[in-house]
């Protein structure tokens, strides 16, 4: 009768030591491998979680069932069923060998890809954040404005320190407050560390969370709760910016720390009026425009000295004729107004110096006094995306000044990288520059990051009508019609209906943006009808029309004369380069582009 077996010979017998060993070292390469390849395609980090629960779950498994089980040549038999003899006889099996050595290797290739791939991410400037949207703890959803305006608040603090690279709320928005995939989001955004929080605000009162999150490692820098009134929530903002700053070790002149400090208002009433102002201007339509500057109003009635609010008037009246909610020579000398008087407040609000120079350009087509302006607005705010791009679009576009308008433009993408106005009008800019494959290239890629953006759709048409491809062109065109009302994509249409000899269309468009210019129901500038004109062939017409487009003061649309590819039908007219002169003179433009 032979001796029965150990225990741990047993376990020998039965392969469980090669299978406990081949397990781990294919478990650890597997997760090893996934860790580094999953970021690459954005896979949320609960599906990495998910993955290495069930490695470790099944650990003990498939050691039961090398306990229980046993391969063989004649295929796979419960254990109690082998001759333990023929078994001991037979071969040494080194397949757990070849298990191991693979999965080494494996491992050790997916590490260095991992590493390899993950160098963007490692390169990301380590004073870099992001200010995700804050959670709003109050009972009352109405108080929604207020979380966003603090929010909004401290990043614009935040966005004054020129030693931090701060991303613009525009493309912050779209996310929640506590998000899964920080490492996913940094990526895109383009920065090392996130800032999340909520606010609760009862009556009076006002209760602050934040914490600062390293988001490669989701590792708690820094994190704290401010329980303030009301009338102490600047401060609050003031700490927490201060905080960032001295965590994220970021030098601050003397200047920046006066910012970081400052107080705009002592009336708590006018702050959430303006608040509300913001959270209405930050909805972009023109219904909502309109009930932001009823907002900046009563936050200036209630303090007169309010700057902010001042700037929040510049920045609506600016953007209303773009909007077709009024004509540039009532809105703009509105604007030009409101920014001067916030700059007579506060000669440091960056917001309020760019937008003085969009007025200055749109108004008056004074480019020089714009560049200065746009200039002094970075200066002060370096983080400031719309000044990049609006300087770009306005000053350096229309003065020829192309690769200097691109590199602003990639700035502002910088800053604000999942803007689509910003994404767009890189596009735009590609266009005038006519680089149109580049252009075409990237709206479409626009189109996809929101296909229900009728601006990308009807840039997209400009492009590929420059491209000599009519029938696609015709179709973004109709499809940024359907998505919105603007006069310009219709006048578009109606243009490349006449150059492709569908008169009759043309002339039908002509005549509805004749109706609606007359009714006032939206702007209609003379330069969408002057369009479909140069479509027809009627270049006197056209002329006559752009001429007035100038009378109107219409300078977004009229300031870039000198290099808009629709106008080419037109140069060498004289009538047309005397009004081209005029806007910008052939010296001064020379003298640009020669830089």
């Amino acid at each position: 009768m032979s001796e029965k077996p150990s225990f741990f010979a047993e376990l020998k017998r039965r392969n469980v030591y090669k299978v406990a060993v081949a397990y781990a070292v294919a478990g650890w390469a597997l997760a090893q491998g996934i860790a580094q390849v999953f970021p690459l395609f954005d896979v949320p980090n609960w599906a990495l979680r998910l993955i290495v629960l069930a490695i470790v779950i099944g650990f003990p498994i498939a050691l039961a069932l090398a306990w229980a089980f046993e391969l063989t040549p004649e295929g796979l038999k419960r254990t109690e069923d082998v001759d333990v003899t023929a078994s001991a006889r037979q071969p040494a099996k080194r397949a757990w060998i070849f298990v191991v050595v693979i999965g080494g290797a494996v491992s050790l290739g997916l590490f260095f890809l991992g590493r390899y791939t993950a160098s963007n991410v490692a390169n990301l400037p380590a004073k870099s954040i992001a200010v995700l949207p804050f959670e709003n703890l109050s009972r009352d959803p109405d108080n929604a404005y207020f979380t966003e305006g603090i929010q909004d608040e401290i990043l614009a603090r935040l966005a004054k320190i020129a030693d931090l690279k701060v991303i613009s709320r525009t493309s912050t928005q779209r996310y929640k407050s506590s998000p899964d995939d920080l490492p996913q989001i940094a990526k895109r955004l383009g920065v090392s560390n996130i800032l999340e929080g909520s606010v609760q605000k009862t009556a009076d009162r006002v209760r602050v969370t934040v914490q600062l999150l390293n988001a490669a490692t989701d590792a708690h820098l820094w994190g704290e709760t401010y329980d303030r009134n009301l009338t102490d929530v600047f401060a609050a903002e003031s700490d927490i910016a201060r905080a960032i700053a001295a965590t994220l070790q970021a030098k601050l002149t003397g200047s920046e720390q006066d910012a970081l400090t400052a107080r705009p208002t002592e009336n708590a009433e006018a702050h959430q009026l303006y608040l509300r102002g913001r959270y209405f201007w930050n909805k972009r339509t023109g219904a909502d425009l309109k009930k932001s500057i009823d907002y900046f109003n009563q936050a200036i009635d209630k303090d007169p000295n309010y700057a902010l609010a001042y700037a929040g008037l510049a920045d609506t009246y600016v953007l209303f004729s773009a909007y077709a909610e009024g004509s540039p020579k009532d809105s703009l000398p509105q604007a030009k107004a409101a920014a001067k008087k916030a700059l007579e407040l506060d000669s440091t609000l960056g917001e309020a110096h760019a937008s003085l120079a969009q007025a200055l350009l749109a108004y008056d087509l004074n480019f020089a006094e714009a560049k200065r302006e746009f200039r002094r607005a970075i200066e002060l705010n370096p983080n400031y995306a719309t000044a990049h791009h609006w300087y770009a679009e306005s000053v350096l576009v229309p003065l020829g000044q192309f690769e200097d308008a691109i590199a602003e433009a990639k700035r502002a993408l910088e800053l604000d990288p999942l803007s689509l106005v910003i994404n767009t009008d890189v596009g735009t800019i590609l266009t005038s520059a006519r680089r149109y494959d580049q252009a075409i290239e990237q709206l479409r890629r626009t189109v996809e990051m929101d296909p229900s953006f009728y601006y990308a759709h009807w840039t997209l048409g400009d492009a590929l009508e420059m491209k000599g491809r009519n029938e696609e062109a015709i179709a973004e065109y109709q499809k940024a019609i359907a998505l919105n009302d603007d006069p310009l994509p219709r006048a578009l249409l109606g243009h490349l209906y006449a150059k492709t000899g569908r008169k009759d269309e043309a002339l039908q468009i002509l005549r509805q943006l004749r109706e609606l210019r007359v009714s006032k129901e939206r702007y209609v500038s003379p330069f969408n009808l002057a369009l479909i004109h140069i479509g027809l062939g009627q270049k006197n017409e056209a002329i006559q029309l752009l001429e007035e487009t100038y009378e109107d003061r219409d300078g977004y649309t009229i300031g870039d004369i000198k290099v808009q590819p629709l106008l080419d039908p037109l140069r060498g007219d004289p009538r047309f380069e005397a009004l081209a002169e005029r806007i910008i003179p052939a010296r001064e433009f020379a003298k640009a582009t020669q830089k």
